[in-house]
């Protein structure tokens, strides 16, 4: 066994370590990319409605995003490569109940259950690099496993439009021989790390509270599109609000909170997520509804649908180290507020991809300018956050902006689709689903153009000329615009 914190990159050692942990959050990146590809198969096959296909997607989101503080909380508390394990077999185990499910509603629960692996495999992840590594060492093997994490977000859509040309269930069933070498790796070659200053106890009524609130405004949101304002919708509704203002109260009182309240005190920290919750809402209706108008109503494969998104992530494994260096050196305000324009731009491009649409002259425009814009955000964003917050908030810090990000795009998939008129089986409807995506695009941009002014009136401080490179280079990622950012583990 090696021992934690002596790890050296380029040697045998150091590269198992790095293998796992990419490996480990390839299965949640690369899940998060297929499972968009799949909806259209699996809502044919189960005859579902568009609310079934929604919370596909929200039942994984709901959990991950609920419970990824926590995670993290667990595994420095009780061994971050015990944890990691424990989520990967978790995430393994929902995997094959995803695969085997006879119906949409076990479906749905499995999904829920997938969330609570990948809550608890995805902090644990870089945490088990940092726990590794040292000094230069440490910088090289994050810049490592972003580059090679931006990779596997590559390959995520092609894989899952392949698979689903197959099988939809194949999506899911793949994750098993992935989890077993995982585990296999990870007990031989991973050292076991703890902080010993971690906090003396765990979050779990602030915990409870994020689950109620997330969980009852992401069932009234689903709702209200479908039904329209009921009683239990609307009862729901005032539950999550609540929940919600008791989450804030508990996180002020609790000895070791979830959320450090002092964050929130500096205006640029507040700012900068206020900046994430606006551009990953837009992000998270996108990739949702996109893939589905490219098969609905373009007529394009699985796997042509999938594969058409993959400019996003070229131009962001291209650009993004650039925009973080350029935010370095003029602060960030100037790339927050261009960037979100940029890829509002890219999504009204979108609303030329309908039913005569081509590849080339529709949807790679569009997806090369919403791309342009992300890779000019992601970077800049993510290092504002840390920058606003205190060293030893580094690690919360980054998971608090992960969250936001997380729940922003559960909500938007909740809110969006109703609003624009998308409901039942519209998705099988070309007419119909064409007409609710341009609206859902407009909505998008909308949120983009908020994101940029609030960004621009807000986002004040400059960042560091040379800003610590473990921070930075975590967010280099090309899978950061799709699936939030990603968790520092620095506590």
């Amino acid at each position: 066994m090696t021992t934690a914190g002596g790890l050296r990159m380029g040697t045998t050692a150091g590269r198992w370590v790095l293998f796992t942990t990419v490996l480990g959050s390839g299965l949640v990146l690369i899940d998060g990319t297929v499972v968009n590809v799949a909806l259209e198969s699996i809502g044919s096959e189960f005859g579902a409605e568009f609310t079934a296909l929604q919370w596909t997607v929200n039942a994984y989101t709901l959990t991950l995003a609920a419970l990824i503080l926590l995670g993290g909380s667990l595994g420095d508390r009780f061994g971050r490569r015990r944890v990691f394990l424990i989520g990967v077999v978790w995430f393994a185990l929902a995997s094959l109940l995803c695969g085997l499910a006879p119906d949409v509603g076990t479906l749905i629960a499995a999904r829920a259950l997938q969330g609570v692996g990948g809550a608890l495999l995805t902090p644990g992840s870089l945490a088990l690099i940092s726990a590794s590594f040292h000094g230069p060492d440490r910088a090289a093997a994050v810049g490592a496993w972003s580059g090679l994490g931006g990779i596997a977000g590559a390959i995520g859509p092609f894989l899952g439009g392949w698979l689903v040309e197959w099988s939809w269930r194949a999506v899911f069933l793949i994750n098993l021989p992935l989890a077993a070498l995982i585990v296999v790796v990870a007990l031989k070659h991973v050292p076991e790390s703890r902080d010993p200053e971690s906090a003396p106890g765990l979050d779990v009524s602030g915990t409870v509270l994020a689950v109620l609130a997330l969980g009852a405004l992401t069932y009234s949101l689903t709702g209200l599109g479908e039904s329209g304002p009921t009683p239990v919708l609307v009862t729901g509704l005032v539950v999550g609000v609540l929940a919600l203002a008791a989450f804030v109260v508990v996180e002020r009182r609790s000895r070791h909170p979830l959320v450090p309240p002092a964050l929130f005190a500096d205006r640029t920290f507040s700012a900068a997520n206020a900046v994430t919750l606006l551009i990953y809402g837009a992000l998270g209706v996108v990739f949702l509804l996109l893939v589905l108008q490219l098969q609905t109503v373009a007529g394009f494969t699985p796997l042509a649908a999938g594969t058409s998104l993959l400019p996003v992530t070229a131009v962001m494994l291209l650009f993004s180290a650039r925009a973080g260096a350029l935010a370095g050196r003029i602060g960030p305000r100037l790339p927050l507020t261009v960037g979100p324009l940029v890829s509002a731009g890219g999504l009204l491009l979108m609303l030329r991809v309908g039913a005569d649409a081509t590849w080339l002259f529709d949807v790679l425009p569009a997806v090369l300018v919403f791309g342009a814009g992300l890779a000019l955000t992601v970077a800049p964003l993510t290092a504002t956050v840390l920058d606003a917050a205190p060293d030893r908030y580094a690690g919360a810090a980054s998971g608090v902006n992960n969250a936001v990000a997380r729940a922003a795009g559960l909500l938007s998939v909740a809110l969006i689709p109703g609003l624009a008129g998308i409901s039942g089986a519209d998705y099988t409807d070309p007419g119909a689903f064409d007409s609710g995506f341009r609206t859902a695009m407009t909505i998008g941009a909308g949120l983009l153009v908020l994101a940029s002014v609030t960004a621009f009136a807000l986002v004040r401080r400059s960042t560091p000329a040379e800003p610590a490179v473990e921070r930075v280079r975590i967010e280099e990622c090309a899978h950061c615009g799709v699936t939030g950012p990603q968790v520092h583990p620095t506590r």
